[in-house]
C-alpha cells in the first residue's frame, strides 16, 4: 500500500472541530452534487479558516495545521495560568461608594474617636491624596452592600469627604468570630485603640457569647489573660463614673485600678462624688477626675487615706501619701515570691527612672 493510501486510511472518518463542510456525494437520480440536501451523509469536517493563513488542501495537511492551532492555544492557556499564579491569595480591590459600606456590628470605635485631632489629621491626609491609599477590608452582605471588617475611620473620612473608599473585598467564608479577630488584631497592631474602646470590644464579645470565657477570648486573639482583665476593668466602670470624664478615651488602666479599688471599699462615697462631678459645667482632666472621685481633690501633699493597690486586677496591698508628700506602698504577704525581693525592688527603681 502506498504512503498516500495509508494516510487516507488513517484519516478516514475523522471529525475535526471547526466549520462543517460535507464532501459532495452524487445520488442515483443524477442530481447536481452542489445542490445536494444538507442532510446528506456527513463527511470529514475541516478546521476553520484562519485569516492570513493559507488553508491546507489535503487531509494530512489539515491535521498538521489543526495540531499547530492546538499547540498555540495550549501555550496561551499556560501563559494565562502562570499570570494567575502571581495573584494567588490576593483579594480583589475596588473603589466603592462609601454609602454602600456599613459599619460592623462589632465595630470597636467609640463615637468620640471621630472627634479627635488624630482623626482630623487622617481626614486631611485622605483629602490631600484624593482617597484612602491604604485599603479597608470589607465583606459582601445582602442588597449589594458591604460590611467593614476593619478600617472604620478611613471609611468615615471618605464618607464625610464624599470620596470613593478603596476597599479589599473578602470573598471567602468569614464568620463573625473570624471578623472580630481580624479587626481586633489590625487595630491592636496600630496601637491607637484607647483602653476603654479595647475593653468595651471585649465586653461586647463576651456578653454576646462570641467567646465562652475571658480565657478563650485571650487564647483566640493571642493576648494575655492579664491584658484582657485590665481592659475589661476600664470598660466595666459604672456609667456614672465614666460620664465624669470629658470622654471615655481619657480613662487609662491606672485610673481604672484606683477606681475599682475605691469602689470595692467605698462604693457609695465614690458614686456620690461622681453624681456631683458629672453635673459640673466644666469637667477636669483625667487625673483630676480620679482624685475627685477618690475624695483626694485639694489635699495636695497631705496625708491620704490608704487606697487599695491592684496587681493584674486583684487587690495586692495598699498605697498612701504621707504628710511630707512621700508615697508608701504596702504589699500583701506572698505577692513577692521568695528570692525575688531584690529583683522586684530593682524593677520598681527602673520604672521610677522611666527605663
Amino acid at each position: 500500500m502506498s504512503t498516500k493510501n495509508r494516510l487516507l486510511a488513517l484519516t478516514d472518518g475523522l471529525t475535526l472541530p471547526g466549520t462543517e463542510m460535507a464532501l459532495p456525494v452524487a445520488d442515483s437520480s443524477g442530481a447536481n452534487p452542489a445542490t445536494a440536501p444538507s442532510a446528506a451523509t456527513p463527511g470529514t469536517k475541516f478546521p476553520p479558516v484562519v485569516p492570513g493563513v493559507p488553508a491546507a488542501r489535503t487531509g494530512p495537511g489539515q491535521m498538521l495545521q489543526y495540531r499547530g492551532h492546538m499547540l498555540a492555544v495550549e501555550g496561551e492557556v499556560t501563559k494565562l495560568r502562570d499570570q494567575l499564579k502571581e495573584h494567588e491569595g490576593s483579594l480583589p480591590t475596588r473603589q466603592l461608594d462609601p454609602k454602600t459600606v456599613v459599619p460592623s456590628r462589632w465595630a470597636n470605635r467609640h463615637p468620640a474617636s471621630f472627634n479627635t485631632a488624630k482623626f482630623a489629621s487622617l481626614k486631611a491626609d485622605i483629602e490631600s491624596a484624593g482617597g484612602n491609599v491604604q485599603a479597608i477590608l470589607v465583606r459582601p452582605i445582602d442588597g449589594g452592600r458591604y460590611e467593614i471588617v476593619f478600617g472604620h475611620r478611613r471609611h468615615c473620612a471618605c464618607l464625610e469627604l464624599g470620596l470613593p473608599v478603596l476597599a479589599a473585598i473578602y470573598t471567602g467564608p468569614l464568620s463573625d468570630q473570624e471578623l472580630f479577630g481580624m479587626m481586633e488584631r489590625e487595630n491592636r497592631e496600630r496601637d491607637d485603640l484607647s483602653p476603654y474602646e479595647q475593653g468595651a470590644t471585649y465586653r461586647r464579645a463576651l456578653d454576646e457569647q462570641l467567646y465562652p470565657s475571658q480565657r478563650r477570648l485571650a487564647e483566640a486573639l493571642g493576648v494575655s489573660h492579664t491584658w484582657v482583665a485590665k481592659t475589661l476593668a476600664v470598660a466595666d466602670l459604672p456609667s456614672a463614673v465614666v460620664e465624669c470624664f470629658r470622654n471615655p478615651l481619657e480613662i487609662q488602666h491606672r485610673h481604672a485600678e484606683q477606681l475599682v479599688g475605691a469602689l470595692e471599699t467605698d462604693r457609695k462615697g465614690v458614686l456620690r462624688r461622681a453624681e456631683k462631678l458629672r453635673q459640673a459645667p466644666q469637667k477636669p482632666t483625667g487625673g483630676a477626675v480620679v482624685a475627685a472621685l477618690l475624695g483626694n481633690a485639694g489635699q495636695g501633699a497631705q496625708s491620704l487615706k490608704p487606697q487599695p493597690l491592684l496587681v493584674a486586677g486583684k487587690p495586692s496591698g495598699k498605697w498612701a501619701r504621707t504628710k511630707a508628700g512621700g508615697l508608701t506602698i504596702t504589699l500583701d504577704a506572698g505577692i513577692v515570691p521568695d528570692g525575688r525581693l531584690e529583683e522586684t525592688i530593682s524593677a520598681v527603681a527602673k520604672a521610677l527612672g522611666g527605663e
